[in-house]
């Protein structure tokens, strides 16, 4: 039996290593394998390579190559920076596991969303400690696609650290953002945002798993992690992920050149399926802020249905969605984002969140928006909701 053609709306989750990124890379996986820290003209050579993939990522962020440190992807550069502060951390309650988790650790304050998913910066201001010395607030939220104003969060920031520094108050204030969801869609420019430290995923880009970055201001003391042979200024220690980074670098650039144009048309066509569902099915919930949304993400519920039922009857028919983040629905649990934000049980239970990317086109939304009218109108039926 001949299976169904994929049509892939899960980019939120992972994308295709581009074949240019594949290229890229390919020469330092075969012969320029040298590492970088070796003393002969060969391994001097990739070192340079390596360093050159470095600025590049840097040119984007508008920071300096030296304030990088490559990491075996965001779960890694989450835990470096908020294992390196002592001291009170407030992060939202709709965070990434990884922010969570590592936040847990410390003393901590998760400050609560709105039903959109926006962090209003008053309640980041009204959590703040005098022994705060982080705040972490994702730039976009990777099962809403609620895009935050990261901006008006640092002026919040700055307020209170002038107070301290009237008060003569040692305690530093750091601002970190994950803005894994956003390379290619968002500009991810330090300085316009107002943080002093950000997370990237190649892997969201792109570029290849298992390979991310911190960046951190050069005033923000890092504490190491991993140890060992010195790597990454100290900070992080192992034989440098050449192929990676070069690949990282070369998806990332790629990404940033054409992200106008490719958030204007990924914009069009979620709108597309979203206006197709709608009219298909007026009691669908769609969430997340309509006014400060990722262009590529729809999240959308069925109220009364199962969405794993929903995911698996859509697999079927070779349409790839998510009920929420990867690692939520590996772990069979209902998303902790969606009842942050208030959403009843009997809604979040039958959400789908549909992310578009590079593989996505026309003919790819029209076969998803049949699948689902299709799949939901089933389901529908079953349970006796029409």
């Amino acid at each position: 039996m001949q299976s169904a053609p994929i049509t892939y709306l899960d980019h939120a989750a992972a994308t295709p290593v581009a074949n240019f990124v594949v290229a890229a890379m390919q020469p330092y996986l075969t012969d320029q394998f040298y590492n970088p820290s070796s003393p002969y003209a060969p391994a001097i050579r990739v070192r340079h390579d390596y360093e050159t993939a470095k600025a590049e990522i840097a040119a984007v962020l508008g920071v300096k190559p030296d304030e990088l440190v490559m990491t075996a992807g965001a779960t890694e550069s989450i835990n470096l920076i908020i294992t390196s502060v002592s001291g009170h951390v407030v992060t939202s309650s709709i965070e990434h596991q990884a922010v969570l988790a590592a936040a847990a650790t410390h003393e901590h304050t998760f400050v609560q969303p709105d039903a959109n998913g926006s962090i209003n910066p008053e309640s980041i201001t009204q959590a703040l400690r005098p022994d705060t010395v982080l705040v972490s607030i994702a730039l976009a939220n990777n099962e809403l696609g609620t895009i935050q104003s990261l901006k008006d969060i640092a002026m919040a920031l700055e307020a209170e650290r002038e107070r301290r520094r009237i008060a003569h108050e040692p305690m530093p204030l750091y601002f970190h953002t994950d803005a894994s969801q956003c390379a290619g869609l968002l500009d991810l420019h330090v300085s316009r945002l107002g943080v002093d430290a950000l997370t990237l995923n190649a892997g969201k880009v792109y570029g290849p798993k298992q390979v991310g970055l911190l960046w951190a201001a050069n005033y923000v003391r890092l504490q190491p992690v991993v140890v060992g042979g010195g790597q990454e200024r100290g900070i992080r220690s192992g034989t440098e992920n050449v192929a990676g980074t070069i690949g990282f670098a070369k998806a990332l650039t790629v990404a940033d050149q054409h992200r106008k144009a490719e958030a204007a048309r990924l914009h069009q066509l979620r709108d597309t399926l979203r206006a197709r569902l709608e009219q298909a099915f007026p009691w669908a919930v769609i969430s997340g802020n309509p006014k400060k949304q990722l262009p590529n993400f729809l999240h959308i519920s069925f109220p009364g249905l199962d969405a794993e039922r929903l995911l698996f009857a859509l697999e079927t028919m070779g349409v790839l969605v998510a009920t929420g983040s990867a690692c939520a629905a590996n772990k069979g649990t209902r998303s902790h984002v969606l009842t942050a934000i208030g959403m009843p049980p009997e809604v979040a239970d039958g959400s789908l969140r549909i992310s578009l990317g590079k593989l996505t086109d026309q003919a790819a939304v029209d076969r998803a928006a049949d699948c689902i009218i299709s799949v939901v109108r089933a389901e529908s039926q079953r349970v006796g909701n029409l």
